[in-house]
């Protein structure tokens, strides 16, 4: 599944692309460059971001499922308990 941005997306990172050469190389990179180096980066790289951005949040998940049972649990056959504690 090819990752895609939305326009407005694409058009800030874009930009950041460009001021990032300016900043730190000195160098323009014209739109059209910065375009392409962000296609390149988001087919050749962006799946193992993605990749380990699903993985984080599936073990996050299965770690608060585990949790449930402790959060939400209710102890079973509780009636006669009641009776039990009053006489005592």
């Amino acid at each position: 599944m090819p990752i895609e941005l939305s326009k407005e997306d694409r058009a800030q990172a874009i930009a950041s692309i460009e001021r990032y050469f300016e900043v730190n190389f000195e160098q323009k990179i014209g739109n059209i460059s910065a375009g392409a180096l962000l296609g390149f980066v988001l087919e050749e790289i962006g799946p193992s971001i993605y990749n380990r951005a699903v993985s984080d949040a599936k073990e996050r998940m299965l770690r608060r499922v585990e949790d449930l049972e402790y959060e939400i649990r209710e102890d079973e056959f509780q009636y006669w308990q009641k009776f039990n504690k009053r006489k005592a």
